[in-house]
């Protein structure tokens, strides 16, 4: 059994593990994340997506139960992502329409982008779980109408978490990263390292 289980869908985080040669296999939580995010509305987005990724961790690791104990090393990675513009949580858009919106208002202008992380270790199951948040601020390009009709007309925007995928089509449309690189395609490859050292 490899030694990390990704309980994340997205191939994005997979290829980050799999670029920085980190063995793992994924399964994906299947949490309901809308339900998760509308009892935590109020809530500040950092917190969101930690909890998110908290519930996503905990539903795989539940799967496992009484296997714990015989997987020494072992643990449970679950993310999440969303984007941070102007006091507003932005997942993924909901249609072409809404990603279009966005897009107006985000070009030209800086966002943060949050990812929760949280590690359930095999070795101790009853141990607090290592739960981090992590930001980065991204300034988006100027863009032209054309550019964002484009952009949006290409489907990727629809895929991810503020609209947009700085590994794709994406990086085109970003102008400056402060902060973790990683973080903004879907998990912090630093923090997820020194948590592995650990």
């Amino acid at each position: 059994m490899e030694p990390l289980l990704l309980a994340s869908a997205s191939p994005a985080r997979r290829r980050l593990l799999e670029q920085a040669a980190i063995p793992h296999r994924v399964q994906v939580s299947g949490v309901d994340e809308e339900a998760i995010a509308a009892t935590a509305a109020c809530c500040d987005p950092r917190q969101l997506v930690q909890r998110l990724a908290q519930a996503k961790a905990a539903a795989v690791g539940d799967r496992l139960a009484g296997e714990w104990g015989q997987m020494p090393g072992f643990g449970v990675l679950g993310c999440d992502s969303v984007l941070e513009f102007e006091g507003e949580v932005f997942g993924k858009p909901g249609d072409a329409a809404q990603a279009s919106r966005r897009w107006r208002r985000m070009a030209g202008r800086w966002g943060e982008l949050h990812t929760g992380h949280c590690l359930l270790r095999g070795e101790n199951p009853l141990a607090a779980p290592l739960l981090a948040t992590v930001t980065t601020r991204v300034l988006f390009a100027a863009l032209t109408e054309v550019e964002i009709e484009a952009y949006v007309a290409s489907g990727e925007p629809l895929l991810c978490a503020g609209g947009f995928a700085l590994e794709g089509r994406g990086g085109l449309m970003v102008e400056r990263i402060e902060g973790c690189f990683s973080n903004v395609i879907g998990l912090s490859l630093p923090l997820v390292r020194r948590w592995l050292l650990e």
